[in-house]
This record gives structure tokens, C-alpha cells and sequence, in this order.
């Protein structure tokens, strides 16, 4: 389970939102059991030191009984309950599609699900569905046209809903956020994209592990040429391959992408003619129905003026042959099952590792979770969210919130008007426990049953015009960006703003059965986790209403800067890989709130005592089982392919680095006896404490 915000946009993701007997009941292999109160103690790997390696530790023997299955590229206490939520979901389909009325959100479900589950039908159709799309990209005549199709391409970049194994492959995102310097009215953002391949790193990199990927990635191609019927695929293919790496030149590193002051971009409708010219941007707005608005905020310029170059000189037809190549691609998942395999055997084994594809039943349940997800989710917190759990969840964001205010005022480096505006920005943070207030309307999405590519691409579409018809309008401080059903959470800095969804709101990260300790070491660190992004090295740059401003003294920043790169250098020192390491310039966001929410989690913990010894529970002390609970949340692990990945390309640390996030907190060293001398050990000094 990774904990993380939707706020800083990487690259535009068009969500491809993945019919045989209708509703076929899946077969099911029993779950192992999490702990519903406690710490797991069988899991435990006592022959490591707490002070040597504390996930190992805490969880060593359990990943020694559980290996990944074959169908997963990771594997952990978030993969068991994302299993749960599957299992849960779709019988929750299935009740709700029987008898349901025509048009009404059960109808829509159902019929969604059945097409996906008609494996027979969609192998009868081929590609049949896409030779509109792809008959469109062969009549592309000129470079308005061009201008056009990519325009009509465009669609809404709404990462937390894309539940399925898309990567990026519009050459631009539309991302609908509140404005940096207007937090009141939603604004357009254009983002970078274009990739078929996670990162431009992946074209760039000299390493031996990159280089042998773009070989595959090159076959790929042909090979999905030649799947759709495309005339000489392989000459194509290498075509495609040296156009994405033009992109890829062109694209904004991790490292920019994530610094929201280089994010920061106001253009005019004017500006794009003059700092990214060679695209007619007149054709593409309009096509996009974006044509009557006067400003943008470009996220990636140097992106955006490279592809806009890339439409003046590249030549029509290796535009055409890479459009019609993405085509297929994108809407491979949906296919035959050549198409099927092909993606996987990619996307899923070479990227990712994973030996086999997830039977077709779960891949139907996340697509039919990133189509409709809130008419799921409703259904999902009817069922498996109780009132108590929502009322005690909240109870505790309230004691962390005031945690986290007590150690903002004790604070000895921090001048009194910084701390005024910190202690706002706890005051009015929107924290959204189990569901949102209110529900998405999905009267006007059309699902025709049977009719799988057709309903991804209204899926699309619909997406696009809700985001959209939110430009220039007030922002919803209410909105959610997650389903109930996802095992995650997230902080959103620019609405100040925090999701909770009911999946995850439950054991082994909370329940009601759990003594403090868990609950707070778990869920309590996760919540910490969410409210401390809003004052990690992005969120502390926006103020208590989301506006992007300064609100530091220059010497606070500077003592707040200081410990970020302190915790920096301790996450660089980490090496899973010989050859690469974790970045902790990278991965900083993350784990300065994996360490301030941990620690206001504790401090909240100890306040819950109420001035009275924590009991001893299964011979451990309280702060024993506070920090066990913690690192037992992080129990997931990944294959080699996966975990390079994710060092690559993800701001989230490998999840045994952030258990270790322990060894700044002084409480951790008594609990478990931790010595000068031993790997995790560091001096009072090198601890880092940033809030």
C-alpha cells in the first residue's frame, strides 16, 4: 500500500477503463486473515535485530510464507485488501445488476461489467470497433488536421481514478485543478505525455536494464502494428520508436516535474503561438472545446514546445503511423486476446516483472471500478462501512490534527507568523473520512451492453466533459479524486484537502477491535502521513487557502530546507540495486510526511492515554506495538523489474525504507533497545525532526 497525493501532475494519463456468461461468478482463493486487533506477532522475523533492519524484523517471516502471486508485480497487507475490495465488489455488481431498472446507476454497472466478462463477443468484433478511429488518422491530409485529431484526443488527467494498467500515450493532459494564485475558481493545466513507456528515462538511460527494455518495446510495437493490420509494421515500428524518443528528449525530468515552481506557467491563448510554435493551436483548442478559454497553467513547457515543434517537422505519415500505433495500444486491454497478451506480456512482464495476467473477473472489477466508480462505492459503503467506523476514523484525524498543532507551537526555530499561518492551514484542512458528500451523476453516461470499446471511449469522454465543464467555476473543497473502494489515501495541497476512502479504513490499518496503539501506529501514521504533505518541501509552498505563496520567513526556510535535504541524504544511502539507489530528492515529499506524521501519530497515541502507562499487550509495551503496527503497514514487496520502476520513475520510497522511518523518532531506540553500532542506529544529531 502506497500512501500518496493527487497534486503534482507527472504526465497526462488518459484513463482506459476496462463480456461467456454475464456475471459469472468468480472462483476465489481464500484470504490469509490480518490481525483484527492487534500486532501480527507470527509474522515477526526474530532472527534479525529490531535496530538492524526493523521491516525485516517486523515482517520477515510473513513475506518468507506469502510469495507474490504470479498475477501481481507486488505483493503486501495493501494487495490483500485490494483482493478483499475485488471480492467484495463483485458480488456487489452482481446483487445490484439483477432486476436493476433501465438507466439507473445497478443498470449501468452491470451491463458494464458484462461487456468486459464477454470475452467471446469481443473476440468476434476483433478490431472492428477502432477502424472509425483508425480510418480518421489515415484521412489526417494536412497539419490542421493533425492539429485537430490531436485536440479531439485530448482527454482529463485523473490519475487516482485510472485504475488500470494504461500508460501514457496522449501526447498532451488536461489536468482541472484550482489556480496557484486563485484557489477559488478551477483553471486548465496542460501537461506533458506522448510516452508508451512509463518515463523518458526509459528511452534515455544508457543503462544496460533500459537499453535491453527498449529493445521490447520496439518489438512491442511491431508487433501491435501487425496485430491491427498495419502495412509494414517493422520499418514503422522503428519509426515510432525514434519519434517517442524525440518526446522523451523533450520531457521534463522527475526532478522538474515535481518542483511546482517550475509547474508554474500562466500562458495566454497568444503565448502558445509564440512559445511553442509549430502546432495550429487554433485547431487544436477548438477541436478540444477548449476555445473560449483565455488562460492556461503549462506544467511542462518544455515538453509542450518540443511536441508542438514535433507537428511542424516530423512527417505526416510517422504522425499517422505513431497515432494509429497508440490507438491500438490504448485499447488493447479490450480486444482479442492476442491483443490481450501482447499488452501483458509487455506492460505487465517486462515493465513490471509479473509473470501472469490477472484473470479476466478482477481485471472487469477494476474497470468497472474506474468507469463508475462512485455507483460502486456506494453500493461498497452500504455494505462494508459502518457508521461507527466513520465516526471513530474521524475522531482520530481530529486528535492527530491537534497533535500535529502542538508540535507546530513547540517549535523553537519557528518564528511566530510562520507558525500563525501553519496552524490555519491545520484549522481548515477539508478531511474527507469514507465517502464523499456527495455522489457523481451518471445520467448522462451511456453504457450499451455488449459494446466494451464503446463504452471505454464514452467512459472517456464523459470524464473529460466533467472535468472540463468545471473551468472558471468555484472549487469544491469537498471534491474526491478516490473511490470508497480503493485501498489508499490522499492529501490534495492546492484544496487543502484529505481522502480517507472506506477501504482502507479497516484491518489491519484500523479497527474498532484494535488497542490505540495499533490503530495509531497504523491508520493514525497514515493519517498523520496525509495532513504533514501539506507542509512537506511542495505542500509548505502553498498557504492555509491553497494559493501558491511564501508564507516563511527566509530563515525558517532555510532551518525547513536544511532538514529536508538532511532526510534526503538518508534515503540516498539506501540501495536496493547495485547499480541504483533510491533518490531522496525524489522520494522527499513522501518521507517528510512519513516522519512527521509518524510522529504527530505518536504523540496523538500518547495523548489518548491520557497521562496514564500504556498496558502491556502480548509482552509488548505500548510504543512497541505502536512502532510494530506501523512497519507492518508497510509490509508489501516487490519483484526486481517492479522495484526498478518505482525508483525510477515513483516519488514513494520502496515501502522497507519508509518502516525504517522509525529511527528518527527517539521513542523507537528504549522500545526495542537500539544501539550505537548497529545499520539503522543514528546519533540524537542525525535524527532528522522537521515538524
Amino acid at each position: 500500500m502506497t500512501p500518496r497525493r493527487l497534486f503534482l501532475a507527472g504526465s497526462a494519463a488518459c484513463a482506459l477503463f476496462l463480456a461467456a456468461p454475464a456475471l459469472a461468478q468468480p472462483a476465489t482463493r481464500p484470504l490469509p486473515a490480518p490481525p483484527a486487533g492487534g500486532v501480527d506477532l507470527a509474522g515477526l522475523d526474530k532472527s534479525v535485530t529490531p535496530g538492524t533492519d526493523f521491516w525485516t524484523y517486523a515482517n520477515g517471516t510473513w513475506v518468507q510464507a506469502h510469495p507474490i502471486p504470479p498475477d501481481r508485480s507486488r505483493y503486501g497487507v495493501g494487495g490483500i485488501l485490494n483482493e478483499e475490495a475485488n471480492q467484495r465488489t463483485v458480488d456487489l455488481i452482481q446483487t445490484a445488476a439483477k432486476g436493476a431498472a433501465p438507466g439507473t446507476d445497478a443498470q449501468k454497472v452491470g451491463d458494464y461489467y458484462a461487456s468486459y466478462m464477454d470475452e467471446a463477443g469481443v473476440e468476434e468484433k476483433g478490431i472492428a470497433p477502432l477502424k472509425a478511429d483508425l480510418a480518421a488518422i489515415a484521412g489526417i491530409a494536412d497539419r490542421q488536421a493533425l492539429a485537430r485529431a490531436l485536440g479531439q484526443g485530448l482527454r482529463a488527467d485523473v490519475d487516482a481514478l485510472n485504475a488500470t494498467d494504461l500508460y501514457t500515450d496522449n501526447v498532451f493532459g488536461l489536468w482541472v485543478s484550482p489556480a496557484f494564485d486563485d484557489p477559488t475558481r478551477y483553471a486548465p493545466f496542460l501537461l506533458q505525455g506522448g510516452l508508451g513507456m512509463p518515463d523518458r528515462e526509459y528511452y534515455l538511460s544508457d543503462a544496460a536494464a533500459m537499453q535491453a527494455i527498449r529493445g521490447k518495446y520496439l518489438a512491442h510495437i511491431a508487433k501491435v502494428l501487425e496485430l491491427g493490420g498495419v502495412a509494414d509494421a517493422q520499418a514503422k515500428a522503428a519509426q515510432i520508436m525514434a519519434f517517442e524518443t524525440k518526446i522523451a528528449r523533450a520531457s521534463a525530468s522527475r526532478a522538474d516535474t515535481s518542483d511546482v515552481q517550475k509547474a508554474n506557467n500562466p500562458w495566454s491563448r497568444a503565448d502558445f503561438a509564440a512559445k511553442a510554435p509549430g502546432l495550429d493551436w487554433t485547431a487544436y483548442f477548438t477541436a478540444a472545446g477548449l476555445d473560449a478559454q483565455p488562460r492556461f497553467i503549462v506544467w511542462h513547457p518544455t515538453a509542450i514546445a518540443g511536441v508542438a515543434a514535433l507537428a511542424a517537422s516530423e512527417p505526416l505519415e510517422v504522425w499517422k503511423a505513431y497515432l494509429s500505433f497508440h490507438t491500438l495500444d490504448h485499447y488493447s486491454g479490450l480486444l482479442g486476446k492476442a491483443f490481450v497478451d501482447e499488452r501483458f506480456a509487455f506492460y505487465g512482464t517486462v515493465i513490471n516483472g509479473t509473470p501472469q495476467n490477472s484473470v479476466r473477473w478482477k481485471r472487469a472489477v477494476n474497470s468497472t471500478n474506474a468507469v463508475l466508480g462512485e455507483a460502486v462505492g456506494k453500493l461498497y459503503v452500504e455494505r462494508y462501512f459502518p457508521a461507527q467506523s466513520k465516526a471513530e476514523v474521524s475522531a482520530m484525524v481530529d486528535t492527530i490534527k491537534a497533535a500535529f498543532v502542538r508540535r507546530i507551537d513547540g517549535l523553537d526555530w519557528m518564528a511566530p507568523e510562520t507558525k500563525a499561518e501553519a496552524r490555519r492551514k491545520v484549522a481548515v484542512l477539508k478531511v474527507g473520512v469514507g465517502y464523499p458528500d456527495q455522489w457523481r451523476d451518471y445520467a448522462d453516461l451511456k453504457i450499451v451492453r455488449g459494446d466494451l470499446v464503446g463504452n471505454v471511449q464514452r467512459s472517456d469522454l464523459f470524464q473529460y466533459r466533467y472535468w472540463r465543464s468545471k473551468l472558471g467555476q468555484p472549487v469544491d473543497r469537498g471534491q474526491w479524486v478516490m473511490t470508497p473502494q480503493t485501498v489508499n489515501a490522499v492529501n490534495l495541497p492546492i484544496l487543502n484537502a484529505l481522502n480517507f476512502p472506506a477501504a482502507i479504513l479497516q484491518a489491519p490499518y484500523f479497527s474498532a477491535a484494535a488497542d490505540p496503539a495499533v490503530n495509531y501506529g497504523a491508520i493514525g501514521a497514515t493519517i498523520g502521513h496525509e495532513i504533514s504533505h501539506s507542509f512537506d518541501d511542495q505542500g509548505a509552498q502553498f498557504d492555509s487557502q491553497g494559493r501558491l505563496r511564501n508564507w516563511w520567513t527566509p530563515a525558517d526556510f532555510e532551518h525547513f530546507s536544511a532538514a529536508g535535504g538532511k532526510l534526503a541524504a538518508q534515503f540516498d544511502a539506501y540501495k536496493p540495486f547495485p547499480d541504483l539507489a533510491v533518490n531522496g530528492k525524489q522520494t522527499l515529499s513522501e518521507n517528510i510526511a512519513d516522519v512527521a506524521g509518524l510522529a504527530a501519530a505518536h504523540d496523538a497515541y500518547l495523548a489518548s492515554l491520557g497521562g496514564k502507562p500504556a498496558p502491556a499487550i502480548g509482552g509488548l509495551s505500548g510504543d512497541q506495538r505502536f512502532f510494530l503496527a506501523f512497519a507492518q503497514s508497510w509490509r508489501e514487496y516487490s519483484r526486481p523489474a517492479a522495484l526498478r520502476q518505482q525508483l525510477v520513475t515513483d516519488g514513494h520510497a520502496p515501502d522497507q525504507y519508509r518502516a525504517d522511518t522509525v529511527r528518527n523518532l527517539d521513542a523507537w531506540y528504549p522500545a526495542f533497545a537500539v544501539k550505537p553500532g548497529e545499520a539503522l542506529y543514528l546519533t540524537p544529531n542525525d535524527r532528522v525532526k522537521i515538524w
